[in-house]
């Protein structure tokens, strides 16, 4: 179960960062919102690994990837 955990987690992170260097056209507000909720999505599932967790993880991560450019 832990196996699956970390290869979950690390095919999201392939995932995101194949899907940020596919978007050349985004502001650096927009990069750095998708780069915190995808951070944050990750921190969620590690510690508390429910779907829940993860989403919770990704909107806060992505407020604050979005403030931090202000």
């Amino acid at each position: 179960m832990k196996n699956i955990r970390q290869i979950s987690a690390a095919a999201l992170v392939v995932a995101l960062l194949g899907g940020l260097s596919a978007c050349d056209s985004m502001t650096t507000r927009q990069r750095d919102t998708a780069v915190g909720a995808g951070v944050g999505g990750v921190a969620g599932a590690a510690i508390g690994g429910s779907a829940l967790s993860t989403l919770g993880g990704a909107a806060v991560g992505g407020v604050i990837g979005n403030q931090v450019g202000k």
